[in-house]
């Protein structure tokens, strides 16, 4: 039975010793009632808001908040573009325990009805971006979860494992979900700070000269170290939305870009309905896992004849974009130590420059001046990266668990030659681009 307001304002004031209760009410969090909640407001003026949860399954994740709100130092708080709640006490009520943090003022938007544009969209897109450029020691000094790109990997496979086991996952979902798994290229990223999975219903939004802006931040239990990739799955259910709060995401972003983010974040809002079956296997609850089998069924249907991760790379207007919306001011203080696999804006020039070959020329017309020519030099390209051990670019590199997946720069050539005058001129770039890359091989 659900606490009534009145119970949860009591335990306010033994968490809260020397203030007094003079207002209370029901909160509706939207955490599907996995907790109880309400507001009070007190007589020194503030207004907070007290939880308790409503079954043992919720313990294990309010305790983690606890754990996230602690290290969430003032200093920490001061790196955040938002606000997120401070811990004010802790008090028992009955055989559980109720926290009561300080409450923050805003509106929710749900994924499906984020409108596209600048706005909640872009401020979304940067948030993330802050958030996880985060120094991964605010984590490891919790002692909070930290995993590496293979133990992400590991964990996946093992996911999906257990659904087979269930007997009841469709076969295609499982082939497609295992080939994404074996892929090597989509598994290359540099761990981050992480919500581990919050969506844009765990953000708050306050209208700032009439644009919505991200001002704040409610569910914290999931921070860890772990995949980026983890805080985009949701994009899959944000269609009109998604390639703005990308975009505002990579802009925003003081990492090495990662090829490969919105597969994975795909991969993971997949596996929800995965979860799902699971949890209906395990507990012997007949009514979810006939609804998690109805998702599944007709996730199937959908991507059908689809993998995750296809051979489909950026074309030059693609890249170019990408690296316009990277931040031009002086770079943020993060760790690059095992970045060694990110590329290179300057050996991508060499492929872009314009016939005169000067080193600050970055006309993105030129570009496109490309000849049959170059054909051969993608081929080229392609043999040299196939015998070295699989690796794309010049000469041997080492790849760790922390790698960024690069971008493969010869897919970028496959465009249309100009016309006549426009190919002869061309067929000068070329030149000089193939020489520039037998150089580089061969230093």
């Amino acid at each position: 039975m659900a606490r009534s307001p009145f119970t949860l304002a009591a335990s306010v004031t033994s968490a809260l010793p020397r203030v007094g209760v003079v207002g209370v009410g029901a909160l509706t969090e939207g955490a599907a009632g996995r907790y109880d909640a309400a507001i009070a407001d007190l007589d020194d003026g503030r207004r907070v808001v007290v939880r308790v949860p409503a079954d043992d399954t919720a313990v294990p994740e309010l305790a983690a908040e606890v754990r996230a709100l602690r290290a969430l130092t003032p200093g920490v708080r001061g790196l955040l573009p938002f606000r997120a709640p401070e811990l004010l006490g802790e008090a028992g009520i009955g055989d559980s325990r109720a926290i009561v943090v300080d409450f923050l003022p805003g509106y929710r938007v749900d994924a499906a009805h984020l409108p596209p544009g600048r706005g909640a969209a872009t401020s979304l897109g940067a948030s993330l971006a802050a958030l996880h450029a985060l120094p991964l020691s605010i984590v490891r000094t919790e002692g909070l979860p930290v995993r590496t790109p293979q133990q992400v990997r590991t964990d996946t496979a093992r996911l999906i494992d257990r659904a087979e086991a269930t007997r009841r996952t469709p076969k295609a979902l499982l082939g497609r979900w295992r080939r994404a798994v074996a892929s090597d290229e989509l598994w290359r990223f540099e761990s981050a700070v992480v919500l581990g999975g919050a969506g844009a219903a765990s953000f708050l939004f306050d209208d700032v000269d009439g644009v919505p802006r991200v001002t704040g931040l409610l569910e914290w239990h999931g921070l860890s170290v772990g995949d980026p990739a983890a805080d985009l799955q949701w994009l899959a259910s944000a269609p009109a939305a998604a390639d703005d709060v990308y975009a505002a995401y990579v802009a925003h972003s003081g990492r090495a870009p990662d090829a490969r983010a919105r597969e994975r974040g795909r991969l993971y809002a997949e596996l929800e309905f995965a979860k799902w079956l699971i949890h209906g296997h395990e507990s012997g609850r007949k009514d979810v896992i006939d609804d998690a089998v109805g998702l599944l069924e007709s996730l199937a249907a959908g991507v059908q004849g689809d993998d995750i991760v296809t051979d489909a790379a950026l074309d030059v207007e693609d890249a170019i974009a990408l690296l316009e919306r990277m931040p031009g001011a002086a770079p943020v203080a993060v760790d690059t130590s095992m970045q060694t696999d990110a590329y290179d804006p300057e050996e991508l020039s060499l492929w872009v420059a314009s016939d005169d070959d000067s080193p600050g020329d970055d006309d993105a017309d030129d570009a496109g001046a490309v000849t049959e020519d170059l054909s051969a030099i993608r081929q080229a390209r392609l043999a040299a990266a196939a015998a070295d051990s699989g690796e794309m670019g010049a000469g041997p590199r080492h790849v760790d668990d922390l790698s960024t997946a690069p971008i493969e720069l010869p897919t970028l050539l496959d465009v249309q030659p100009r016309d006549v005058d426009e190919e002869r001129e061309a067929e000068r770039a070329s030149r000089a681009a193939f020489q520039r890359w037998t150089r580089s091989d061969s230093e």
